[in-house]
């Protein structure tokens, strides 16, 4: 009888409770867990992604940054058109460069928005927001290092009254995101000119906001070159601005568009692979109607 009772107190569980005991440990270890973790908000990939991010958003400050200091500093080498010419043109290279590895969002508002309607992780979007203000902050030292004795590193501020650029900043990066939603989340959209639509669009909505707000539509963008030039005018436009531009944009496509299927990511086929597909089969086509004649 003593043997029973032993084996039943063999058999009972921390709460007193009998049941069959398993061979293997009923609880985690600490680092497995810690393992599961780390994947779920870092998963492989993503360190990829960021450097990424940095880069493409390095390259875009560069560029746009550069672009304005030069011709603020002298407006005959580069003009106003200029400037939103090379903004629009940075962007397309980037989209085609990296937007198959990590989207070339190079913007925290359009990450934002990107996550809002569930087109984007969640909790990748503290990582990208990161990777976009490291390179935008590291290009705009850069700059300041190369166009000395240039003090403004293309900066950004409101020219007329700060409701005024609140305004523009929203409307040209409603416009911007509207665009970058139609060819980037639509399965019906061509993904192939995503970056010609995109960078066309920062073209034309620069021109247009160039000599009210700046143009940014990127509190990066906007962010960096502050930093590097110690002047911080209107810099909450540059952030409420884009944020809500971006929002609203990728809100008014969402109700509009066609279908519901699942997010197309750009696809890395060139649209010339397209055309000499097109080109074959229509010499296909031809050479089928010769024989059958």
């Amino acid at each position: 009888m003593a043997n029973i009772n032993d084996d039943i107190d063999d058999l009972k569980n921390e709460d007193g409770i009998v049941g069959v005991q398993s061979p293997t440990k009923s609880r985690m270890p600490i680092g497995n867990n810690f393992g599961i973790l780390f994947q779920e908000y870092f998963p492989p990939g993503l360190m990829r992604k960021v450097v990424s991010e940095v880069i493409a958003t390095y390259l875009l400050v560069f560029a746009t940054c550069g672009a304005a200091a030069i011709s603020a500093s002298n407006g005959q080498r580069i003009s106003q058109l200029g400037q939103s010419i090379v903004g629009g043109l940075i962007v397309t290279v980037m989209i085609y460069s990296v937007g198959h590895i990590s989207g070339a969002h190079m913007n925290p508002a359009v990450t934002i928005a990107f996550a809002t309607f569930r087109h984007f992780p969640w909790k990748q979007v503290p990582f990208y927001a990161a990777a976009q203000f490291t390179g935008a902050t590291c290009s705009a030292f850069t700059l300041r290092a190369l166009l000395q004795p240039i003090k403004r590193i293309g900066t950004t501020s409101p020219s007329g009254t700060h409701i005024q650029s609140l305004i523009m900043e929203i409307v040209v990066t409603f416009i911007m995101m509207f665009v970058t939603s139609a060819v980037a989340t639509d399965t019906k959209a061509i993904g192939e000119l995503a970056g010609l639509a995109v960078g066309s669009s920062v073209c034309i909505t620069s021109v247009l906001a160039g000599p009210v707000s700046g143009g940014s539509m990127n509190p990066a963008r906007t962010l960096g070159p502050a930093i590097a030039s110690s002047h911080y005018k209107g810099l909450w436009i540059y952030f409420i601005g884009p944020v809500i531009g971006t929002l609203l944009g990728s809100w008014s496509y969402h109700i509009i568009r066609v279908t519901d299927k699942p997010v197309q990511a750009i696809s890395a086929k060139s649209f010339s692979l397209r055309l000499r597909r097109l080109k074959s089969n229509n010499e296909d086509a031809v050479d089928k109607n010769i024989d059958s004649v």
